[in-house]
């Protein structure tokens, strides 16, 4: 540390003037001012005056900056809390907010004074990335976040989050002002099925305690959830056994509880005994223990899509439950931004403000794809509405935190949020050595591609109106193939220095398949737009080089993607796929058609080709992907409750008649096979049927031999109960012969 301070000495006077100071910091200041142009040299000696209030995180972090301390230099930092002897002569400077904190930089000295101790943790982490470049700018802050509650909740399907990336994410809650982590994965088989009631083994519960110091020495309010819904018994036993839980819990350091109902049906899914457990809870459980914050609750119907206001589910809860219960809310649908009208529908219903559960970055249902764009599309206006902002991430930890550092700069300070700016610090933050690079990875490994849920982002935005030029000039607009080339080198190399980096080895690892996926886009973005250029130029001798290159890089592709990443959901890898690859692809084909026809040759003119769709009459099926991989054809899985209308369907459509050999589907109900029918066609209006097989206890369902050798273009799964039917879709397949 004393090196460091020499090193600050002896060069902060070569540093240039203090603007742009504010883009230093994370999340964006309410109030900032620079009080002068020229940074200046702090002294070498300080002396530290601490109030009560600097205890505990706040102590350490200060002593971390100021490590050498001399108690008779006339050079002060000074920090506390409002109440403290330290501050009292800035009191009437700090913030009335919660979590709000004065700060000040000048030539007499460092003041820090929170409203609070985490205002006062906050003010410190902000004094950090103001010395992060070992200069020093006279500087005046006023700051407090507008959303009392913001961070994350690990509430997705797939791979937990390991230990490890859990301590690292806390830490980075706390570099970024985040305050509250909801720790609910859905594969940890003790926060739901088949343990929940059950208390975690010694390593889990050890590794859970030291979650919750490090969420306490970063400022985050850690919450543990729990997600009985899905077999619980309305019963006093249940409700104990749920207690008891929570006990364990306690023990193990927790101070905060959340009960999720989501993504279930049947008993568990109702609104009046749901309302009459958590009330039992907060007032025999949170109330008592009095070191206890507020009981937060995920609904069943969660978002305005699924919400039925006749049947009186939110308004159950939001006139049943105690006052202080707080209950989230995703928006809209399942996967939506959040603006004031919506805030305006959903706290008329529940009586109180609704705690957003804002289902971005998670990738659960696109996981071929990484979500590495600018966050947007969320109300500015909205700080007044919202009980808390939490973001729903990936799987992957590392990857999340492009998205996370900007949702903790947008429910800081909303009205001056920038998404770009945001985003692009954020990439800096992350990998700041290769922050270029990054960025053009990322600009291109934006959206979600076509999903279930119909949410999409923006991609290869700024490359865009080069695209449309190229594409539409047939190759020949000269300026614009030259911009998509170049780019396309850029992403290949991209792709090769990341590889090679060490300085976040694990956000590496977790993007290594898309980077060598956006190594060959890249390579192969190259080879087409020579192709196109050949034809422009009349070479036809060039031409056959860079085709066959192309056509490798195809291959490579896919092999690529059929190699990583393969887990049973969405397997493989996706970059580029919004509007980049779709044109290389296209162009593609035009030149190989176009040379075929100069030269007359017989060139494979085929980029990429789905020779599957889907429709259904299912409202939450209709945009379900589908896809094929070698004989298997798989429509893509949804992770929650299923709505199936009577006499609605699902239909596969295939390009062609092709000779089946098996199916079978997963509707996450064992017997349920009766109140289906599957039939075939094969071109006609004619509906051939086939039996369905379902052991007793079991969810999937096969069907009987007759449906090997059956040609057919068209398969319907139909419900023919006569009844509306809540179902999931764990699994839907089938196979086929070599053609």
């Amino acid at each position: 540390m004393k090196r460091f301070f020499l090193l600050f000495f002896l060069t902060a006077c070569t540093w240039p003037t203090c603007g742009g100071l504010r883009a230093q910091i994370n999340p964006t200041p309410q109030q900032m001012s620079t009080l002068a142009e020229e940074r200046w040299v702090l002294p070498e000696r300080y002396a530290l005056d601490l109030g009560t209030g600097a205890d505990g995180p706040a102590k350490e972090r200060l002593l971390q900056l100021f490590s050498e301390a001399a108690p008779a230099a006339s050079f002060k930092v000074v920090a506390g809390v409002k109440g403290d002897r330290a501050v009292r002569r800035v009191k009437g400077k700090i913030p009335s907010r919660a979590e709000g904190y004065y700060l000040r930089i000048d030539a007499d000295g460092v003041t820090v004074a929170g409203a609070d101790a985490r205002g006062l943790l906050y003010g410190i982490e902000t004094l950090r990335q103001l010395m992060a470049d070992s200069t020093a700018c006279p500087v005046e802050v006023t700051d407090y976040p507008d959303v009392p509650f913001r961070g994350v909740v690990e509430g997705f399907y797939g791979t937990p989050w390991t230990h490890e990336a859990r301590l690292r994410q806390l830490d980075f809650y706390g570099q970024n002002k985040l305050n509250v982590y909801l720790y609910g994965p859905k594969d940890d088989p003790y926060h739901s099925v088949p343990n929940w009631r059950k208390p975690y083994p010694e390593k889990e519960a050890a590794q859970l305690r030291e979650l919750v110091e490090r969420a306490k020495a970063n400022g985050v309010l850690f919450y543990w959830a729990i997600h009985p819904g899905a077999d619980i018994k309305w019963n006093d036993t249940d409700r104990d056994l749920l207690l008891a839980k929570f006990e364990h819990m306690y023990a193990l350091g927790v101070r905060a509880f959340a009960v999720f109902f989501d993504d279930i049906s049947g008993e568990g899914a109702k609104a009046d005994k749901q309302a009459a457990l958590l009330n039992y809870i907060d007032d025999n459980f949170v109330s008592k223990k009095g070191d206890v914050a507020p009981l937060v609750m995920c609904p069943t119907e969660y978002n305005k899509a699924w919400a039925n206001p006749a049947g009186g589910y939110l308004h159950t809860l939001g006139t049943k439950l105690n006052d202080d219960i707080e209950i989230m809310w995703t928006g809209n649908s399942v996967v939506h931004c959040i603006d004031k009208a919506s805030m305006e529908w959903i706290n008329g219903q529940i009586g109180r403000k609704a705690y957003i559960w804002w289902n971005y970055p998670v990738s659960d249902f696109c996981r071929d794809h990484l979500l590495m764009g600018p966050v947007y599309g969320n109300g500015l206006d909205i700080e007044d509405d919202v009980a808390a902002f939490v973001s729903n991430p990936m799987e992957h930890a590392e990857a999340s935190k492009v998205a996370l550092y900007s949702v903790a700069d947008y429910a800081w300070n909303m009205e001056e949020y920038d998404s770009q700016q945001s985003w692009q610090r954020a990439l800096r933050a992350l990998l700041p050595d290769c922050a270029e690079e990054f960025r053009t990875f990322a600009a291109h490994s934006s959206d979600l591609g076509p999903n279930g849920h119909g949410f999409r982002r923006d991609e290869s935005v700024e490359l865009q109106p080069y695209l449309t030029a190229w594409l539409g000039s047939k190759g020949s607009d000269e300026r614009a193939a030259m911009a998509v080339a170049a780019e396309c080198g850029r992403l290949a190399a991209a792709a090769d220095v990341l590889l090679a980096d060490k300085e976040n080895e694990p956000l590496i690892r977790e993007m290594a398949p898309w980077l060598r996926q956006a190594r060959l886009v890249g390579a192969y973005g190259q080879a087409v737009v020579g192709m196109n250029v050949c034809l422009v130029n009349g070479n036809s001798m060039d031409f056959m080089p860079l085709y066959r290159h192309a056509h490798a890089l195809q291959q490579l592709m896919y092999e690529n993607s059929e190699a990583s990443n393969q887990n049973p959901y969405q397997p493989g890898v996706k970059v580029g796929g919004l509007v980049l690859l779709p044109t290389l692809n296209k162009m593609f084909t035009y030149a190989a058609v176009e040379y075929s026809r100069r030269e007359k040759a017989a060139l494979d003119t085929v980029a990429e080709y789905q020779p599957y769709t889907l429709e259904s009459t299912v409202p939450q099926l209709r945009m379900q992907p589908v896809s094929g991989r070698g004989n298997e054809v798989r429509v893509s899985p949804s992770n929650e409750v299923i709505t199936w209308p009577a006499g609605a369907s699902l239909t596969v459509r295939m390009d062609k008649v092709r000779a089946l050999t098996g199916l079978s589907f997963d509707l996450g109900t064992p017997d349920i096979s009766s109140a289906f029918k599957l039939d075939a066609s094969a071109g006609g209006t004619e509906w051939m049927p086939i039996g369905l097989i379902q052991q007793n206890g079991k969810t999937a369902v096969h069907t009987t031999n007759e449906i090997n050798g059956m040609k057919a273009d068209r398969i319907r799964l139909t419900n023919v109960s006569g009844k509306e039917l809540k179902v999931y879709l764990r699994n839907f397949k089938f196979t086929k012969r070599n053609q």
